[in-house]
């Protein structure tokens, strides 16, 4: 079984720069980052020209689609009945999108067949980490 989950989502643009009415994102989801979930965007559609990813708790993703959460850099809300909404904020600026509800839900139930929620702490490393840890110190 594959470690690693990507999904093809549609997200609709509703404040930033370039102004496209949808664009193409990606969702992540990797076992050994467990509680983790990373949503890409193509270079085409950031003001750098480059791929931008957020990285962010798989727990503000599923709660998010049925409440409004988060207070940092990343808040997800639902809107309307099948949208959610996924606001990004940066010094450069913030960027709101809309993804499919739908979309995100199935995100959400093939991630947690591959990491029950509360069995996360199974699939953490802790020798490797503290290994990058340290490597990344010297």
């Amino acid at each position: 079984m594959s470690t690693v989950i990507e999904q093809a989502v549609e997200a609709r643009l509703v404040a930033a720069a370039p102004r496209m009415p949808t664009i193409p994102a990606t969702l992540h989801y990797d076992r050994r980052d467990p509680f983790a979930v990373r949503m890409s965007f193509p270079a085409p559609a950031t003001l750098e020209g480059v791929e931008v990813y957020w990285t962010f708790a798989r727990e503000l993703l599923t709660d998010g689609v049925e409440r409004a959460v988060g207070d940092g850099d990343v808040r997800v809300r639902p809107y309307g009945f099948d949208r959610t909404v996924v606001e990004f904020h940066a010094p450069e600026g913030t960027a709101i999108v809309h993804v499919r509800t739908g979309e995100l839900r199935r995100f959400l139930r093939r991630t947690t067949a591959l990491v029950p929620v509360g069995q996360e702490h199974r699939h953490v490393d802790l020798d490797q980490d503290l290994v990058e840890l340290m490597r990344d110190a010297c």
